[in-house]
C-alpha cells in the first residue's frame, strides 16, 4: 500500500515529467529534463519554503521577547510554553514550517533516485507512462560531459558547495539577537543548528550526492541556487520585520 502511493504521487508524475521534457527539449538532454523538473518542484513548494524562511526571520527577531519569557516564568514551564505558543500566533509563524518543508522533499529526492537507479532512458518503463506522455525517440544521459546515471565526484563538491553558499547566504541575512551570546539553552541550541547547517549539511549533501547518482547531485545544485535567489528575494521584499520598539511586524504566510 505504501509502495503503490509512493509510486503514485511521487515516482509516476516525476518519471513522467522528466520523459516528456525529455522528448519535447531539443537535443533530448535528460540533465536540462532534471534542471526544469526541479525549478517546477522547488515552483510547487515555493508557498512552504517563503513560510519557513519567513518564520525563520521572524523567530529570530522573537528572540529577545522569548527570553524574556523564559526569565519572567523560570520554573513553570508550562506557562512559559502556553505564553510562548500565543506569542507565535500573534507573529502568524510555525516554528516546524522548515522542518514541514524538509520533509515533504524526502519523498522527492527518493523518487529521483529511484528513477536514475535503473538507466530509466536506456529501456522505458511503459507501463508507468500516463497516456498523454509524449515518448522521446533518443535521450542524451551526459550533461556538460558527465553521465547523470553514475557517479560524479564534480557534481558532488559542486552540489556541497552550493549548500554551503546558500546557508551562507540565509543565515548571513538572519538579523542576531543579544540571546545568541547569552549562554542560554536556546542560544546554544540554535548556535549548534547554524554549524551545522552551515558546515556539517553541506558534507552530507556531497556524501549523499557521490553515493547515489550524478542526477541527485544535479537536483541539489539546481535545488540550492533556487534557494539562494529565494532567500534574496525574501531579503529584499520582507527583510525588514523589526519595528522601532523592537516589536513584530506579523507575518502571514503566502
Amino acid at each position: 500500500m505504501i509502495s503503490n502511493f509512493f509510486h503514485t504521487v511521487f515516482y509516476n508524475p516525476i518519471y513522467n515529467a522528466l520523459v516528456a521534457i525529455v522528448a519535447l527539449t531539443p537535443g533530448a538532454n535528460v540533465g536540462v529534463a532534471v534542471i526544469l523538473v526541479t525549478i517546477l518542484i522547488r515552483i510547487l513548494l515555493l508557498p512552504f519554503s517563503l513560510s519557513a524562511s519567513r518564520t525563520q526571520r521572524t523567530m529570530k527577531v522573537l528572540e529577545p521577547k522569548i527570553k524574556a519569557l523564559k526569565e519572567k516564568h523560570k520554573g513553570n514551564k508550562e506557562q512559559e510554553a502556553l505564553e510562548t505558543l500565543a506569542l507565535y500566533r500573534e507573529a502568524r509563524v510555525n516554528p516546524f514550517a522548515s522542518v514541514l518543508t524538509m520533509f515533504i522533499q524526502i519523498p522527492v529526492l527518493l523518487a529521483l533516485y529511484w528513477v536514475f537507479r535503473s538507466n530509466p532512458f536506456t529501456a522505458l518503463e511503459t507501463s508507468r507512462l500516463y497516456v498523454f506522455t509524449p515518448i522521446p525517440a533518443h535521450a542524451s544521459l551526459y550533461f556538460l560531459g558527465i553521465s547523470l546515471a553514475g557517479k560524479s565526484a564534480i557534481f558532488a563538491v559542486i552540489a556541497g558547495m552550493t549548500q554551503y553558499a546558500q546557508a551562507h547566504f540565509a543565515l548571513s541575512g538572519v538579523p542576531q539577537s543579544s540571546s545568541s551570546g547569552s549562554g542560554s539553552m536556546q542560544g546554544d541550541f540554535q548556535k549548534v543548528m547554524s554549524m551545522q547547517l552551515k558546515y556539517v549539511f553541506p558534507f552530507l549533501i556531497a556524501v549523499i550526492c557521490y553515493t547515489t547518482s550524478a542526477a541527485v547531485a544535479l537536483y541539489f545544485v539546481t535545488s540550492n541556487i533556487f534557494g539562494s535567489l529565494q532567500e534574496w528575494h525574501i531579503r529584499r521584499t520582507h527583510g525588514n520585520n523589526r519595528t522601532p520598539e523592537g516589536a513584530i511586524e506579523p507575518v502571514s504566510a503566502p
